[in-house]
């Protein structure tokens, strides 16, 4: 059999398991959460934060609670689920006979579309694309670990945390003395670091040069995201060893790893951001020169919190299938229930909501569209961003309803498979 020569197409309905859809599905709400703070571009945000320093009661309340559940800790679960599924794309065309080399090879192909589909995003409308940084993570992990043995992944996956852990302790320690410094001298030997974005490509009113401010700033944090702050990378090796043994797909066979995973890492996920969500507030009163420290203590509990949430999707997917049994049909909302049946019809579609959301945010918030994103607030702009994602699961329900699959995901399996092969016209009696 030739090494590149594929024996099977892409999933099909029927092979999909409810705890990964769930997930991305309602994910996508949390990323748009987490991203529509990032178009108030009239506003002033803070050092190490996307929100606005002013506001009301109601808008520090938003601000508090996107901190604690949502930043930074969406994109750590979206690169497990990214990496989860490139194992069972990996799996289903191995057990359908491809060879190996083949299957990594339809792996690297789909992971160099998605850097092209992230550099067109970031092009024609949001700076902060998280597809570049998948694909990017995705082409070196598939390279250098896909093959490798289990304990493998997870010696690497310690050392990638301890790397993280200890330039976290790092950056805490040199906060702390940079805390005793008054702000102008911190100022005036440039150890003062703002890591929050400064509205790239949101407050150009002309659309061109938008394009060149936004892509900047994607290429940066393409190579930054995927590669240097080390999260996506360990997602994407332990991805492969919960792939390995379909954790996800049959999670009540994994309680007890669940369980366990889902408390501790949902723990660490909402107390590690706490201190920054007190400080925007008000409450601490950590010194702006000092307040960059809180960015990469979210970085590293991120990690635990996103996989925290992937590990309740889990917990719930075990009990959507056990409502299943019993009940064998191919319509979820029969099946599942209205809700968890629409939140699956976004999931297996979360190419086409992920980029939805850009379509439905950037004309209508940037200052290149019609502006409205210098009049909100982080509550407002959390009603929007709510608004947006319900928008998104109406379009997944009419196309579930309709038997259609995203335009999104139909685009990058024709260009990962190429066209379907046309099927022989049957063969009439007696010709």
């Amino acid at each position: 059999m030739s090494t590149t020569a594929l024996t099977r197409g892409p999933v099909q309905a029927a092979e999909r398991s409810p705890a990964p859809d769930l997930a991305r599905g309602f994910m996508l709400l949390l990323i748009a959460v987490a991203n529509t703070p990032f178009y108030l571009w009239g506003s002033e945000i803070g050092i190490a934060s996307s929100h606005p320093v002013d506001g009301s009661a109601l808008d520090k309340a938003a601000a508090f609670l996107i901190i604690v559940l949502v930043d930074l800790r969406t994109y750590p679960m979206f690169a497990f689920l990214f990496g989860y599924g490139m194992m069972q794309l990996y799996n289903r065309q191995v057990s359908s006979g491809t060879s190996e080399v083949a299957a990594r090879k339809l792996l690297q192909k789909r992971n160099w579309l998605l850097l092209a589909f992230g550099f067109v995003h970031a092009a024609l409308l949001w700076m902060g694309d998280v597809l570049g940084a998948y694909g990017v993570a995705g082409l070196l992990m598939v390279w250098l670990f896909f093959g490798v043995k289990d304990r493998t992944l997870l010696v690497w996956t310690w050392v990638f945390g301890g790397l993280l852990a200890i330039a976290t302790a790092f950056a805490v320690a040199g906060a702390w003395f940079v805390a005793q410094l008054p702000a102008d001298a911190a100022m005036a030997q440039g150890i003062v670091t703002d890591f929050a974005p400064t509205g790239e490509g949101m407050t150009a009113t002309s659309y061109l040069a938008s394009i060149g401010e936004r892509l900047t700033f994607w290429g940066a944090g393409t190579v930054a995201q995927g590669v240097f702050m080390l999260v996506v990378p360990m997602m994407l090796l332990l991805a492969f060893w919960a792939g390995r043994r379909r954790i996800l797909e049959n999670p009540g066979e994994h309680l007890p790893l669940l369980r366990r995973v889902a408390v501790v890492g949902i723990a660490i996920g909402w107390l590690g951001p706490l201190p920054a969500a007190l400080d925007h507030i008000g409450v601490l009163g950590v010194p702006d020169h000092a307040a960059w420290v809180f960015y990469p203590v979210q970085i590293l509990t991120g990690f635990f919190g996103g996989l925290g949430y992937v590990a309740l999707f889990g917990l719930i997917g075990h009990r959507v299938a056990l409502r299943r049994s019993g009940a064998p049909s191919n319509n979820l909302f029969a099946t599942d229930g209205p809700f968890a049946g629409a939140v699956q019809a976004v999931g297996k579609r979360s190419l086409t909501s992920y980029l939805l959301q850009s379509v439905l945010c950037a004309p209508i918030l940037a200052a290149w569209g019609l502006g409205l994103g210098e009049h909100l607030s982080s509550w407002s702009m959390l009603l929007f961003a709510v608004a947006v994602w319900a928008l998104t699961v109406a379009f997944a329900v009419w196309q579930e309803r309709t038997g259609r699959r995203g335009p999104a995901e139909v685009a990058l399996r024709r260009l990962v498979y190429g066209r379907p092969a046309q099927r022989p016209a049957p063969v009439q009696p007696g010709a």
